[in-house]
C-alpha cells in the first residue's frame, strides 16, 4: 500500500516521503497514529502545499543533528557499572543504558539509533559506538565503562596524618649523644638542698 509519511518514521523515512508499506501495516497501526496518510489526490495537493515547510524542517533537523554530533564526539560517555576482579561486568551495558546516560547530559537519543558492535557492552573497557541522526549522519560514541566504586580514595587531611605520627612508637623523647642516651637535665649535678635539722627545729 502507497502512503506518505506525516512525519519522520525511524527505518522507514522522512516526512514528506512517500513509501510502500504493507496494508496491514498501514490500516491498523500507521494510519490510525496519524503518522501517514493514503497517497491520494488530496494528499498530494496537501503535501504540495506544505513543500516549503517540510524543506525548512529538514534543514533544522541537519543543523541539529550536527550540533549534536559535535557533542557526541567532543568527548568519551563514562558509565560506572558492578564488576568482578577480571572486569566482568555484572549485568551489561545496553543502547537503553546509553540512552538514558546521555539524556542526563540533556542530549535526546533514541536508544534505536544507538548500535553496538556487541549488541551489549560486557567488559570494562572502551568501546565506540555507532549513533544514527538525521538522515545519513552519523556520530561515533567513546563509551568508557569502569568499576563502580573504582575510583581512588582521597588522601588524608594533613591534620590526621600529623596525629597518626605523633601516635606512632619510638620516637626519641629528647635529643641523644653519640650512645644513644638521652642527655642529663641541666639541674641533675646541682647539688641537693640542705636538710633542717629536726632537733633545730624542735628547739
Amino acid at each position: 500500500m502507497k502512503v506518505i509519511l506525516s512525519q519522520d518514521i525511524t527505518n522507514l523515512g522522512e516526512e514528506g516521503e512517500i513509501k510502500d508499506v504493507a496494508r496491514g501495516y498501514a490500516r491498523n497501526y500507521l494510519i490510525p497514529k496519524k503518522l501517514v496518510m493514503p497517497y491520494t489526490r488530496e494528499a498530494l495537493s496537501l503535501l504540495e502545499s506544505r513543500r516549503e515547510q517540510i524543506e525548512q524542517r529538514r534543514d533544522e533537523k541537519r543543523k541539529a543533528a550536527m550540533d549534536t554530533k559535535t557533542r557526541l564526539e567532543s568527548e568519551p560517555l563514562n558509565i560506572e557499572m558492578p564488576a568482578g576482579d577480571r572486569g566482568r561486568l555484572f549485568g551489561s551495558v545496553t543502547s537503553a543504558t546509553i540512552a538514558d546516560a546521555l539524556a542526563a547530559q540533556g542530549i535526546d537519543v533514541e536508544r534505536r539509533r544507538i548500535d553496538i558492535p556487541e549488541k551489549t557492552i560486557k567488559n570494562v573497557g572502551t568501546t565506540y559506538v555507532r549513533v544514527r541522526l538525521y538522515g545519513d549522519e552519523e556520530a561515533e560514541l567513546r563509551v568508557d565503562v569502569t568499576p563502580a566504586g573504582g575510583a581512588p580514595q582521597p588522601s588524608a587531611p594533613v591534620a590526621e596524618v600529623d596525629e597518626a605520627r605523633a601516635e606512632s612508637p619510638g620516637e626519641p623523647a629528647g635529643p641523644t649523644d653519640t650512645d644513644g642516651a638521652a642527655e642529663p637535665h641541666a639541674d641533675d649535678d646541682a647539688p641537693a638542698p640542705p636538710q633542717a635539722d629536726a632537733e633545730t627545729e624542735r628547739e
